[in-house]
């Protein structure tokens, strides 16, 4: 399951209108790998579970199907290409990344003995992580990440407040 964050581009919520003003009654918005022709994948959800069909067919309000909204692999860059049912295309949009900041935030109570904590989803890399302990910012050097586990160099004192921010 990849890292994702928000599209600017049929993010959430977003309607999609044909040259006259319509709405996009099942236009298709497809996703290729920026500069290419090359599928790639969106997903439907924060979790980075469920892969949108690609091209994804836009319901009766031209909006994206059943509410749902448009996740992009964190660290890719995409194109976007709408067209209408009759495949006539409207607009492309290359070099689209996700929304800086849509990500997770994770809290944990340091038990003064306990290194090893598991996240709900693994964080894209190290890099994308912040950990503060009582509102201290963390250095990398004192903890690694490894999928959904963080593990600290040095056990968190007791009742300490463990903050993860993550992408």
């Amino acid at each position: 399951m990849p890292a994702v964050s928000l599209s600017p581009v049929a993010g959430a919520g977003w309607q999609f209108f044909d040259n006259n003003g319509n709405p996009l009654s099942g236009g298709k918005l497809f996703t290729d790998a920026a500069g290419t022709t090359t599928n790639q994948a969106t997903y439907t959800s924060l979790s980075g579970n469920t892969a949108h069909t690609n091209p994804i067919v836009l319901d009766a309000a031209g909006r994206v199907p059943g509410g749902s909204e448009v996740w992009l692999i964190i660290g890719s860059s995409y194109k976007f290409i709408a067209k209408t049912s009759t495949d006539v295309q409207l607009w492309s949009a290359d070099n689209i990344t996700g929304i800086a900041g849509a990500g997770l935030i994770q809290n944990f109570v340091g038990t003064g003995a306990q290194t090893v904590f598991t996240l709900s989803n693994a964080p894209f890399n190290e890099n994308t992580t912040q950990v503060y302990i009582n509102g201290v910012y963390q250095q990398k050097n004192t903890y690694s990440v490894s999928g959904v586990t963080l593990t600290f160099s040095e056990a968190p004192p007791i009742t300490s407040t463990i903050e993860v921010l993550y992408t």
